[in-house]
């Protein structure tokens, strides 16, 4: 009993060796050992080769095409009236240009369907589609048994995945969060000077390496010239909450968000104690002039890191760039755009905030819990619609919820 004892003291003690020495220590000082390149291009490569084995096992079926445009229907790009045009000009009687053609409903009949099989806004919230195979299961197509090669080599890919890389994942978020939270803790016991803005920025450069080396991130960094500087506001778009970890491994930003509670509000009160982030209640996000004054504050003190803001408000999934909300470009300073992308094939950074809300259970999903309890205990009917609809008409938000559940079944 004391050898197999000895045996796990070891192997924690090679475990804890390995992430200290040969992941850790590197991270801090923004050095890599090359060993995640070279996962990065082994694992390439072994996609690529999985993919053409794949198309060569389905060359008697269905031929699987390359969707890079993340959809299912080809849209034309050219304007009403040219669309209308070309309609009317393929109309067996001719048509003035002020007279009405039963050829133009055609037009709007397709711009109706495509707006209910897929919409450009519904489908930005969720997962990117992949042209081909990643080993996984995010995908339109259901590969499933292709030949006993990949059949191993996707055995061997769940082996690595959840047996070391998992793990060492966990592993080194823990470490990356408990450092964070203890050492801004620390750090913000200090009086106000130059040396703790200074060891503030150290151990939050240091603690998102961390993290992002439990990612297994690699990130390039393009037209470095153009960082972000102090007194200034940085935008970007929005994927992910893992955003803020790959931005500020290149250097030191105030955030900008709402107070959460739980583990996320421990994270943020400790890291307000050392750097002057800007976190809102929830009241106080609906008063924009407050908002405004907050940030313009923040911006006209040029010891201050810049601000990190994401305009658009919510996730997108990586494939497109929505809205962005003017607040940000109204209170002056200089802005610096960022661009963020992932590479799908090695996984999912899309965040659905819809499915997986920080803030919990909200009032719309505690109400329908409790009345789908109720439902259930007397053996009623649970229906969606709002009882209202008697003496009113029916509302739009519930037209389009109707129109987003037709879309998911056909797109499937």
């Amino acid at each position: 009993m004391e050898d197999a004892w000895d045996i796990a003291w070891l192997l924690i003690q090679l475990w804890i060796s390995v992430v200290v020495f040969l992941i850790m220590l590197p991270a801090m000082c923004g050095a890599s050992l090359g060993v995640t390149e070279i996962y990065i291009k082994v694992l390439v490569k072994t996609l690529e080769w999985a993919t053409l084995r794949i198309q060569r096992g389905q060359r008697d079926q269905l031929r699987v095409q390359a969707q890079f445009s993340n959809g299912i229907i080809q849209k034309e790009d050219g304007s009403m009236e040219e669309e209308i045009g070309e309609l009317r000009r393929c109309w067996p009687r001719s048509v003035a240009g002020g007279e009405f053609a039963l050829c133009d409903a055609f037009y709007f009949c397709r711009k109706g369907i495509e707006s209910i099989v897929e919409d450009e806004v519904t489908q930005r919230f969720t997962s990117e589609e992949l042209a081909s195979w990643n080993l996984l299961t995010r995908t339109n197509n259901n590969f499933h048994y292709i030949s006993v090669r990949v059949t191993i080599i996707w055995g061997l890919g769940l082996i690595v995945r959840y047996c070391i890389l998992a793990p060492l994942r966990i592993t080194l978020a823990l470490i990356g969060l408990s450092w964070l939270v203890i050492g801004t803790t620390l750090v913000g016991l200090l009086p106000r000077s130059s040396g703790k803005n200074w060891l503030s920025d150290l151990i939050h450069l240091t603690c998102y390496r961390i993290c992002a080396r439990g990612l297994s991130a690699t990130v390039r960094y393009h037209n470095k010239e153009n960082r972000p500087k102090k007194g200034g506001i940085c935008v970007a778009n929005h994927t992910s909450p893992i955003d803020v970890v790959i931005l500020a491994n290149d250097g030191c930003y105030a955030m900008v968000g709402q107070v959460h509670g739980g583990l996320m509000g421990v994270i943020q009160r400790s890291m307000l104690r050392s750097c002057p982030h800007i976190w809102f209640e929830r009241s106080e996000m609906k008063d924009r002039h407050a908002v405004a004054n907050r940030l313009k504050a923040h911006i006209a003190d040029k010891t201050k890191q810049p601000i990190l803001i994401f305009p658009e408000g919510t996730c997108i999934n990586n494939t497109s760039v929505m809205m962005f909300k003017k607040g940000s470009f109204e209170i002056g300073g200089t802005i610096h755009p960022v661009a963020i992308k992932y590479d799908p094939q090695f996984g999912d950074a899309f965040w659905n905030s819809g499915k997986y809300n920080m803030e919990g259970e909200d009032a719309v999903h505690f109400a329908n819990r409790v009345k789908s309890a109720i439902a259930r205990q007397g053996g009623l009917v649970d229906l969606s619609w709002d009882g209202g609809l008697k003496r009113e008409k029916v509302k739009e938000t519930l037209k389009e919820e109707q129109q987003k559940m037709y879309s998911s079944m056909v797109v499937g």
